[in-house]
């Protein structure tokens, strides 16, 4: 239990009598990425600041690095929420070491992180800037440094793409498996399920306050078997009804996803495929995140519209 950093029991909680959590269990390991993932309204952000101790659980515990409570932990914990945390008129560099500071750091330190950030970051141009007159790319990359530059052991990270064109958001993906080399445990809850997939060791799937899947990624991946087919193709849309074997169609244009039957013969499909369009590849893989999300979720409303609006609280 030593190499337990988060550990959540039986966490109940409701806003104006609306259930948000119903039992959730959580367990994070020392230097995992570890995907809180959910759809809109499903408790993820209610977690995250239990979990932190922002928000009181209605009932259960929350145990951090081992067994301390949250509140006595802060400075080893950075925290990058979903809605921006930055003072509008304080200029860039100042707001950091601010932050650094009230966060632990000797503000002379705090002053030197600062700037180095600003470095790594692209943004030390903009260092005399008031934070409102930067675009919102630019405040979510400030907002990061805030939350890595005291260099915490657990860092969490609500929607941290949000704003972010691909070049910087393939910045701060490299800047966090940074973070996780240097043993940094890393809660990562968003919505791009691409970027779950290329840094999480694992997940949970949160739906309607519950946990309905979870573990390591790969597992779980594993655990469907090699029931999806992607081709890319020439072709035109909705070509692609009453193929064998076949569950579902996604068809974006250019590329098609299958989700077959189990035991289905993919080579039926092919040929099949071969008769109806061109195909410049066909590959027969595990299925996507997005698929599994898809089928344990569906399109069902979320419970509470919109769980942050209950919470404006931000950690400092």
């Amino acid at each position: 239990m030593e190499n337990l950093i988060v550990e959540c029991r039986s966490l109940y909680k409701s806003f104006n009598h609306q259930l948000a959590l119903n039992n959730l269990d959580l367990e994070i390991e020392r230097s995992q990425v570890y995907g809180l993932l959910g759809p809109n309204g499903s408790g993820k952000t209610t977690t995250i600041r239990i979990a932190l101790g922002i928000l009181n659980p209605d009932y259960g515990s929350v145990r951090i690095f081992g067994g301390e409570s949250p509140l006595s932990c802060r400075a080893r914990i950075g925290y990058l929420p979903e809605e921006r945390g930055l003072y509008p008129r304080m200029k860039v560099r100042e707001q950091l070491a601010f932050l650094g500071a009230i966060r632990g750091l000797d503000y002379r330190e705090a002053d030197k992180r600062a700037g180095l950030w600003l470095e790594k970051l692209g943004l030390a141009g903009r260092a005399g800037a008031k934070t409102n007159e930067l675009s919102k790319g630019m405040q979510q990359k400030i907002q990061f440094a805030s939350a890595v530059m005291h260099e915490p052991d657990l860092l969490v990270l609500d929607e941290p793409f949000t704003g972010l064109d691909p070049v910087n958001s393939r910045l701060l993906k490299a800047l966090l498996l940074e973070q996780k080399e240097k043993g940094v445990t890393v809660i990562l809850s968003t919505h791009r399920m691409e970027e779950v997939e290329a840094m999480c060791d694992f997940i949970a799937l949160v739906h309607e306050g519950e946990s309905v899947l979870h573990g390591k990624l790969s597992d779980i991946k594993a655990s469907y078997g090699r029931n999806t087919v992607s081709i890319a193709h020439s072709g035109k849309t909705g070509e692609f009804d009453g193929l064998p074997g076949v569950l579902s169609v996604s068809d974006s244009g250019r590329t098609a996803r299958f989700r077959m039957e189990k035991g289905a013969d993919t080579q039926l499909l092919l040929g099949e495929l071969m008769k109806r369009t061109r195909l410049d590849s066909f590959i027969v893989d595990e299925p996507h995140l997005e698929d599994i999300f898809l089928e344990k979720v569906g399109s069902v409303p979320s419970q509470v519209d919109n769980e942050a609006e209950h919470q404006r609280e931000v950690i400092r």
